[in-house]
């Protein structure tokens, strides 16, 4: 898939229960990351956590913390026209994250390849 294609599904809200394992809802000030926007996240027991977009480069990076501890960043780099390689990065001490982190690749895969309307 092109980075245009993946890119918004990182970046907009909205897609982000449809691919993230520990995302049911997102609250947010915005529709999409941008450096300093706060929101909440829900969950999948229901709890809902704060988040702030920390550190954004359009179409390329974006980095976040929630509940105040540094959290995932999510990357993406074009490889063609139609391939892009995704990357999420964890600090040392989430490293079991990755797990988690695989299914929502998986995940991320599966919502860019299906057709939308």
């Amino acid at each position: 898939m092109p980075v245009n294609t993946v890119w918004p599904l990182l970046a907009e809200f909205r897609w982000w229960p449809s691919w993230g394992p520990t995302v049911r809802a997102v609250s947010a000030e915005a529709t999409s990351v941008a450096q300093g926007v706060r929101g909440r996240i829900q969950t999948p027991v229901g709890m809902w956590l704060p988040f702030e977009i920390t550190n954004v480069e359009p179409g390329r990076s974006w980095t976040w913390t929630v509940a105040g501890i540094r959290a995932t960043g999510h990357h993406v780099t074009a490889l063609g026209s139609d391939r892009t390689r995704v990357d999420f990065t964890v600090s040392g001490w989430f490293a079991p994250y990755a797990v988690v982190l695989h299914t929502g690749l998986r995940r991320l895969r599966e919502l860019a390849e299906t057709p939308r309307t």
